[in-house]
């Protein structure tokens, strides 16, 4: 299969060494029988320099031009510990990102043009390739009825479809550093596409196979 991983920065970003060989460990074994390609978000660090940015008055275009550069200092963490497994280069294009492709070689890249979140281009990156699951590993184990770290009474939702996501999503604010599981852009991609798509907590390694496998506790997103 081909399989293409939305990885949060939030998954990476304050981990050592060893625990981000885990990760890459559990990548390449998934490699060996599947095509991966992974799209690393900017997390924490992204956060940061786009709030300090905008307090200094930066526009919303430049503040997305910051979260593109820490999403490929994110992705260069991880090709590092890929070592060989990985092309040692941050692809720029799509077209450049299915040409670095071979058997059990894993692609990584980050975010590609202003105005997208890196679920966004993982999502235009699975169409791209025609990927056969778009994995979206973040910091929450799937969608919610609310906000779960601000509303107690926020209920995860096990399976919705395409267009359930792509109307919950709407309501979406669209800024740069959005924490949303799923921006509206990257919902409507999933949407024309009907590309089969799951939602994991991705602070697991174990996700990133089940995810892909099944067996995962996240939330499923179907057909109508």
């Amino acid at each position: 299969m081909i399989l293409v991983y939305s990885l949060g920065g939030s998954i990476l970003a304050g981990r050592d060494a060893k625990s981000l060989q885990e990760y890459a460990d559990a990548l390449k074994e998934l490699a060996k029988a599947h095509q991966i390609y992974v799209v690393v978000g900017g997390g924490r660090i992204a956060r940061e320099y786009i709030e300090k940015a905008r307090d200094l008055g930066a526009s919303e275009m430049f503040c997305d031009l910051i979260g593109i550069g820490a999403t490929k200092l994110n992705s260069a963490l991880l090709i590092a510990a890929l070592g060989r497994a990985a092309p040692q280069e941050i692809p720029e294009t799509y077209a450049q990102a299915a040409r670095l492709a071979s058997p059990g070689r894993i692609v990584v890249m980050g975010g590609v043009a202003p105005g997208q979140t890196t679920d966004a281009v993982a999502a235009l990156l699975a169409e791209y390739v025609g990927a056969d699951r778009l994995i979206i590993a973040t910091s929450v184990d799937g969608v919610y009825t609310a906000d779960p770290e601000k509303d107690p009474k926020a209920e995860k939702i096990a399976s919705m479809t395409h267009g359930e996501l792509s109307r919950m999503a709407a309501q979406t604010d669209m800024k740069a550093g959005s924490r949303s599981p799923v921006d509206p852009l990257a919902a409507k991609i999933i949407e024309r596409s009907r590309i089969p798509t799951t939602i994991v907590f991705g602070k697991k390694i174990e996700n990133l196979k089940k995810g892909a496998l099944g067996g995962h506790s996240g939330t499923e997103i179907r057909q109508e």
